[in-house]
């Protein structure tokens, strides 16, 4: 008998069935991957296991015992542990706080802060994680904040721990130390169900793996002796994908957005770059190099220091996102949790709050306009949604991104787009559609940025590449001279290029 048993698990809400009869189980001791599209059920799934939902049919087993939990205290109490893609990490608190909330070390009933910093040190220093338990989670990167709620499991004595798209915030080094954590759970006989859409840390981690389709199984897999990526991706999305990528070469128009010696307190050195209509400009480097800040002080969300920005030949006045906007320029940010969505709203609301004032005469707003414009781009951009009125908070990631995308595309006048992290925890199928829609954008003319740490993504979609290192950019490279190793050499601070080099 496996140590984790899902059986029959079956959970409905009104107009949709989120998941149908689904089956299976862990030995104890082992990674399995759970996978499938966006909507596909995988985190429904994972909440069912955390007491944050109720199946209406089915039960789940630990080794051999009926769990029937009231809350997520009461499966955290049974050694279940959660590790969400959206991190729930209290930002005004310390790492040690956050860590051992709800169980601080006392001494008649007066918290030991010393006990409580070394022991969270000590366990972070074994599990290879160097962030200083004292600091605050708001002055953490997302990285950082990410291997913070990492820890969790590593400090509690878990018997099932879930992890759901754990390194879609890590650098490559922050995910070799999580790997090494993994290895290390799975020798000590712990159950790991790990949800990732990235291939390669299916095939280096997971001893099985189950597939989700729609709600319900599309394959189980004992043992990934045999597998290939293409079976699992057929599985996942009922069709084969050959090119994720689908790069569409398009004519590029004259220089539609030029950013002149931009700096800021967070750049190393001032920013010149240009980006022209019809143009997929990407952004590349490592956590931390500064991508994500100069996208910020571009689109006004950070004091620029110094700097020109002109559009199609006009200088921009605008210094916040309000005058950006206005101007045809928007951001989709990397978080899409605290700066994209608007936790407790509808899709609809989400999709109009920004172009509103496109909708209202004399104060008044045109409902039946808006109602229209949600639904043109819930359909074209393949929200999956019983409904527009559903809180947008229910969506998976990759359909709130979408949502996200539908909001700027519903302004009217927008001439550049930047989009940060646009896939990340993004499903196969749903990245083929997000890639096939910037290409239209840009075959329309519209100027494209896109940031992004995952460097097969920016080489496959982007027309020219900007690297960047330590807070400055580094290299410029043409489409026709991306070379996998020479970009890694731009990104990396012992091998840093001057500013000016064009690599070839």
């Amino acid at each position: 008998m496996a140590y984790l048993e899902f059986t029959g698990i079956t959970k409905t809400y009104p107009g949709v069935k989120a998941l149908s009869d689904v089956s299976f189980g862990v030995e104890k001791g082992a990674v399995h991957g759970l996978m499938g599209e966006n909507g596909a059920g995988k985190s429904t799934l994972i909440k069912i296991l955390s007491g944050d939902l109720h199946a209406n049919e089915g039960r789940i087993s630990i080794d051999g015992q009926e769990q029937k939990y009231a809350s997520t205290g009461d499966a955290f109490d049974n050694g279940v542990i959660v590790i969400h893609q959206e991190l729930q990490l209290v930002p005004e608190l310390t790492v040690a706080e956050n860590l051992t909330l709800g169980r601080f070390p006392a001494t008649s009933g007066v918290i030991s802060r010393r006990r409580m910093i070394d022991e969270v040190s000590a366990r972070l220093k074994s599990a290879g994680i160097e962030v200083d338990p004292r600091r605050k989670v708001k002055s953490l990167s997302i990285g950082e904040r990410q291997m913070v709620e990492i820890a969790k499991a590593v400090m509690l004595d878990a018997r099932v721990i879930a992890l759901d798209e754990p390194t879609s915030s890590l650098s490559s080094h922050e995910s070799e130390v999580l790997f090494k954590m993994i290895d290390k759970l799975r020798a000590e006989g712990k159950v790991i169900l790990y949800v990732s859409h990235r291939m390669d840390e299916i095939f280096r981690l997971c001893d099985s793996m189950t597939v989700l389709r729609d709600g319900r199984m599309a394959a189980h897999h004992p043992s990934m002796e045999g597998l290939t990526r293409e079976q699992i991706v057929a599985e996942m999305v009922g069709r084969e994908i050959s090119d994720i990528w689908g790069y569409r070469p398009r004519v590029q128009g004259n220089v539609r957005l030029k950013v002149e010696n931009l700096s800021g307190s967070r750049l190393k050195a001032p920013a010149s770059f240009e980006v022209r209509a019809g143009e997929i400009l990407g952004f590349f480097g490592l956590i931390g190099a500064g991508r994500s800040e100069l996208m910020r002080l571009i689109y006004g969300a950070d004091p620029r220091h110094t700097g020109v920005l002109t559009l199609d030949g006009a200088t921009v006045a605008a210094d916040d996102p309000h005058g950006m906007i206005r101007a045809g320029l928007v951001l989709c940010t990397e978080d899409r949790k605290h700066d994209g969505i608007i936790q407790g709203r509808s899709i609809a609301e989400n999709i109009n709050i920004s172009s509103r004032r496109h909708s209202a005469h004399a104060g008044i707003l045109n409902r039946a306009k808006e109602v229209e414009t949600a639904e043109t781009y819930i359909k074209k951009l393949r929200v999956r949604t019983p409904s527009r009125h559903q809180d947008i908070i229910n969506l998976s990631g990759g359909n709130q991104q979408k949502v996200i995308l539908g909001r700027w595309l519903s302004e009217q006048g927008i001439r550049v787009l930047i989009i940060d992290e646009p896939t990340r925890g993004i499903d196969v199928g749903a990245k083929s559609e997000i890639y096939d829609l910037l290409y239209q954008l840009a075959e329309d003319g519209m100027a494209i940025v896109v940031v992004s740490s995952e460097l097969p993504e920016v080489m496959g979609i982007c027309d020219r590449l900007m690297v960047m290192c330590e807070g400055r950019i580094n290299a410029e490279v043409a489409r026709d001279d991306f070379r996998e190793n020479q970009i890694l050499a731009a990104a990396l601070p012992d091998k840093a290029v001057p500013q000016s080099m064009t690599l070839s």
